[in-house]
């Protein structure tokens, strides 16, 4: 006898319900079938917000038993509720639907609402059907499909933390699968950095997508002429009154499937210019010129925001931004800084060991001398009062010459970074480097929220650069080498060679 295709299988039961099958189940449909016949055993199903994804889902998990009830499938859901909702689900099909007769077994011994064994006729240790949380224990278990249902969810994928948390919990999948096993992902994104995302995240410091290879399926509420992919149930007026009473953001994730933050922060990235320049060095007429991809630069600024905090609190963080002749900002440089600790194995034995404070000023030292800074501002609150002697002392051994200006910081931070990025960034006026992205400075500046509590020590730096008022120093003939590349007067004597 020949099996039912799933698109029958699911015109079946939606006739059993009285429903129609609308337009967008079948193609669900038709692609999970196309990818289990062809072979394709790694899927992600995305589609907006109740599409009836689960559903179909669910339909798609008693149909595989339908064909084979010696498969085992394991649910994994952000937590144990929602898995067993699926599960639920599942059983309640395999007892009414008129193609499931049989699979029902005699005695109902594992026939639960977080876990199920069909009829079968392999003697198997795990259930034809198992709920569980993200954060269960799978150890010891074995599947032949995992089902991963809204595993990404905003309480674990609002921080970086939480995100590679989820990720280390999902990559334990491999260990489960059964030789030629199939996983299945059905969700929605939840931040810039969701495991659904098709593109690398540079800044993350990954090589390629987490779901890089799988087949994907996205269904968006509007396709791209602007038509509603459900119309029966969400005609323009519906739309309209979703996208009316959502935050933007939350629309764009959970409605089009944007890979944005459903509660992201009030910086977009996408107001930033991006660059990939070296600074330019030329010299004439006894002085430098500094430029980036053909902007003169005029000014400079850089911030040293010292911490101890390692890296459970905000780091040590120094930045520099130059300032174009068209009074544009450019950030070229940022870097996160780390001392180590002989006890850490942290520092050879033939390298003399240096405390964390000359340590850090150190690399700070380097860091103006490689940007071409003429000067650099720490602030000197808390562990920042004993710091700046020490910055004179590593800047003079490596033979720069550059001002450090002490600088006491009053204003609360929150209200610091809002000032420096809200103007900036609302003119298009912040321009950013390459170098720059590969650090954790853009994820901070996306995730970022006033009353949020996590790390913004790159943007502090940064903000402090922004708010600061470029120095522009008189030329200075010193023994030490002096950056003075920033076209402040002066007077320029030429000598003439011919006569009146």
């Amino acid at each position: 006898m020949m099996s039912a295709s799933f698109a029958e299988f699911v015109w079946i039961w939606d006739q059993m319900l009285g429903l129609g099958l609308p337009r967008h189940h079948r193609r669900m449909a038709d692609w999970l079938e196309n990818c289990w016949q062809s072979g394709k055993r790694e899927m992600l199903l995305m589609a907006f917000r109740n599409s009836g994804k689960s559903t179909l889902v669910g339909l798609f998990c008693a149909w595989l038993l339908y064909r084979d009830s010696n498969l085992r499938i394991l649910v994994l859901a952000a937590d144990l509720d929602l898995a067993k909702k699926m599960v639920r689900n599942v059983k309640r099909v395999i007892e009414r639907h008129p193609l499931m007769a049989g699979h029902v077994p005699e005695r109902l011994i594992d026939w639960g609402s977080e876990r199920f064994t069909v009829a079968r006729t392999g003697v198997l240790r795990d259930p034809s059907m198992q709920a569980v949380g993200i954060g269960g224990n799978i150890t010891g278990s074995r599947a032949d499909i995992v089902i991963c249902d809204d595993v990404e969810v905003p309480k674990n994928s609002d921080t970086a933390h939480k995100r590679a948390e989820l990720r280390e919990k999902l990559s334990e999948i491999s260990y489960v699968l059964s030789p030629g096993g199939a996983q299945l992902y059905v969700g929605t994104p939840h931040s810039y950095y969701s495991i659904y995302a098709d593109e690398v995240r540079s800044e993350t410091g990954e090589v390629a997508p987490f779901l890089n290879d799988f087949s994907r399926f996205v269904l968006p509420i509007v396709n791209r002429h602007g038509s509603s992919n459900w119309p029966e149930r969400f005609d323009e007026k519906a739309i309209e009154a979703i996208r009316a009473r959502t935050p933007a953001h939350k629309f764009q994730s959970q409605m089009m499937l944007e890979m944005v933050a459903p509660n992201a922060g009030p910086f977009d990235p996408a107001r930033l210019h991006h660059y990939d320049a070296e600074t330019d060095i030329e010299y004439g007429n006894g002085r430098m010129r500094l430029s980036i991809a053909g902007r003169t630069m005029v000014a400079s600024a850089c911030h040293f925001d010292p911490s101890f905090g390692g890296l459970r609190g905000d780091g040590a963080v120094v930045a520099c931004v130059y300032i174009c002749d068209q009074g544009e900002y450019w950030l070229h440089d940022i870097a996160w800084l780390r001392a180590t600790n002989p006890l850490d194995g942290g520092q050879s034995g033939e390298t003399p060991w240096r405390d964390e404070a000359s340590q850090l000023c150190a690399q700070v030292a380097a860091f103006v001398a490689r940007n071409h800074l003429p000067s650099l501002r720490v602030e000197t609150n808390g562990i920042g009062r004993f710091l700046p002697n020490i910055l004179r002392r590593e800047l003079k051994s490596i033979g720069w010459a550059a001002s450090v200006v002490e600088h006491y910081e009053a204003t609360n931070k929150t209200t610091r970074i809002e000032d420096a990025f809200g103007a900036v960034m609302g003119a298009r006026l912040l321009h950013i480097g390459q170098a720059v992205t590969k650090t954790p400075f853009l994820r901070q500046l996306r995730e970022w929220h006033p009353d949020g509590s996590g790390h913004d020590d790159g943007l502090d730096a940064v903000a402090g650069c922004i708010l600061a008022e470029p120095v522009r120093l008189p030329r200075v003939d010193l023994p030490l080498y002096r950056a003075d590349w920033r076209g402040n007067g002066g007077v320029f004597r030429a000598e003439k060679h011919f006569n009146p």
